[in-house]
């Protein structure tokens, strides 16, 4: 069946499913289900409160909180109610959120506890028109914040008289309605506004349908940010659309736990944490027997995205029996282009298009796509959108080739390609999955635009390093420094670049001693380098290295 839209989708499975759970998730430390018929039901509520304030179908509403089952019914209130869900990363200060909820224009703002609610009077000062706010936790509301409990009291009142115009306005949702304006994360520069329609995200769910095992009860866990466009599609609306029980997990730090208690059939992760999991597992004797049992014993798909999954992380999975493989999509792509098949995966590749998804690649090595998954185009930006929608194709900014069986291979962004003062040019990312070959390598960005050679950020997987080279020492911070940990790095990354040509390769490095992370603001949200702060946080000890011609290793972070 084809869907106009994701409302439809919603109605039929609740009619479908009813009392089966739909959602599952922690209160109060304890798994509690949400059926679907009562996941509708207060979905209809907030729709019809959405309706008495006044929103009118195309108005913006703005969704500020972490993971949780208000999220959801949130989301698909706000799209009952004819309107766009503008969704937030939690974890953004209030002045870059408010950039966003202005930039959009926001009529209502949902959030969702009193850290959130904080940014909101940040987000009224750049949105004079913003008419009301609601936050989830009732103990955070205030005199002119509704509650949303109280909220959803509102809208179960007025259901009675707007419920034939909520149906009315789902009926008039067709497939080029605007669903969401989702912005980017911005690894090189200002986040722009995603106009992603009914269309695009339905027809992007319908085409991974028969490509996820369902042959078993199927169970997905859900801890990827719900604020991006990964697990927006594929833990919510490909759930959505299969009739897939979906179980929340509290936080990254309780997906270990929740994995051994909930039994998942289905994951999707970025590949920060199935690094960190291999790691873990790889510090106990039988590593792959360990690796197997972390995932529980039902797991039947599991999907990286987001960012370059390395090859031998891949591999250690497969080779333990776990079925990881690897996609590729952009939020402006709603988001999956291509993705590995369960029975057909080459690890180095990012896999074959979905149903209905052209790949090329241009003469310069660009991969463009064309689908009816491809994004209306930017909010308010037209000259932004017509660089990127040429003559029907969207110009991803990612370099990379097909091979004869149509398999994609990302070689790097099309910005982040290194020219070096020689004329050569490097991919950085084909460099950096070579060096995290290395066990004891965590995180790597690669340095050198227009200088003589290339230079590398090195964050050590210190477990490992402690492991092989026994040390009293427990301050990473001097480890970082240490002569025999810096000579033992350099011996390790001449090994690993020895097939690559002399420009190819690193020449100094320095040590990191903590990683990246989006909390200091190095990392996207979906856990992407963000290269650009990374070179100007750094850009000290870079300099540093470039200016020590007869150092072996150039100057240390501090």
């Amino acid at each position: 069946m084809t869907f106009r839209n994701l409302i439809e989708i919603h109605r039929e499975q609740a009619q479908r499913l009813g009392p089966k759970p739909a959602l599952r998730f922690r209160r109060f430390g304890v798994f509690s289900d949400l059926t679907w018929s009562e996941y509708r039901e207060q979905s209809r509520a907030c729709a019809a409160a959405l309706l008495e304030a006044g929103i009118e179908p195309g108005d913006r509403v703005g969704l500020v909180s972490e993971n949780r089952v208000e999220w959801l019914i949130a989301d698909m209130g706000i799209m009952t109610a004819g309107a766009v869900n503008v969704p937030a990363h939690a974890g953004l200060p209030g002045s870059a959120v408010a950039r966003q909820m202005a930039d959009a224009g926001i009529s209502w703002l949902i959030v969702s506890t009193a850290a959130q609610l904080a940014k909101a009077c940040e987000i009224r000062e750049a949105v004079p028109s913003l008419k009301g706010v609601v936050v989830f936790d009732r103990r955070a509301a205030l005199s002119d914040v509704i509650s949303w409990s109280a909220f959803l009291h509102r809208g179960r009142r007025a259901l009675s008289r707007l419920g034939p115009e909520l149906d009315r306005r789902e009926k008039r949702l067709g497939p080029d309605d605007l669903a969401t304006i989702m912005y980017t994360s911005g690894t090189t520069g200002h986040p722009k506004g995603v106009m992603l329609t009914h269309g695009n995200l339905v027809s992007n769910a319908e085409a991974m349908v028969e490509l996820v095992p369902k042959d078993i009860d199927v169970v997905l866990l859900s801890w990827l940010p719900l604020s991006h466009i990964f697990a927006r599609t594929c833990d919510h609306y490909l759930s959505l659309r299969n009739g897939i029980l979906v179980v929340l997990s509290e936080s990254l730090d309780a997906v270990p736990v929740d994995l051994l208690e909930v039994q998942p059939t289905h994951l999707h992760g970025v590949p920060r944490f199935w690094e960190k999991m291999l790691a873990a597992a790889q510090a106990t004797p039988a590593p792959d027997k360990t690796l197997r049992a972390m995932f529980g014993r039902r797991i039947r798909w599991m999907m990286s995205g987001g960012a370059p999954l390395p090859p031998a992380v891949c591999q250690a999975y497969r080779q333990a029996g776990l079925p990881l493989s690897q996609g590729y999509g952009l939020t402006e792509t709603a988001p999956v282009l291509t993705v590995n098949r369960p029975d057909r995966v080459r690890v180095e590749s990012v896999g074959q298009p979905l149903p209905g998804v052209e790949i090329r690649i241009a003469p310069d090595g660009e991969i463009l796509a064309r689908g009816p998954n491809i994004m209306k185009g930017y909010w308010n930006q037209p000259t932004s959108t017509e660089a990127v929608l040429r003559e029907g194709w969207f110009h991803t900014g990612d370099m990379g080739r097909l091979d004869d069986d149509g398999y994609l291979y990302i070689t790097g962004r099309k910005k982040e390609l290194i020219v070096l003062s020689n004329g050569k040019k490097v991919a950085p990312t084909e460099v950096e999955a070579i060096l995290m070959r290395e066990p004891a390598i965590e995180q790597v960005v690669v340095h050198g635009d227009k200088r003589n050679y290339l230079t590398a950020l090195i964050v050590p997987n210190w477990t490992r390093v402690r492991q092989e080279l026994p040390h009293r020492i427990e301050s990473e911070n001097e480890l970082s420094t240490h002569p025999e940990v810096l000579a033992w790095f350099q011996q390790r990354i001449d090994a690993l670049q020895a097939e690559l040509s002399s420009w190819e390769q690193v020449k100094r490095f320095f040590l990191r001693p903590r990683p990246f992370s989006p909390e200091t603001g190095e990392m996207t949200v979906s856990l992407k380098l963000r290269r650009e702060v990374i070179f100007q946080k750094h850009a000290d000890e870079w300099n540093q290295l470039y200016e020590a011609e007869n150092s072996p290793h150039g100057s240390p972070a501090s």
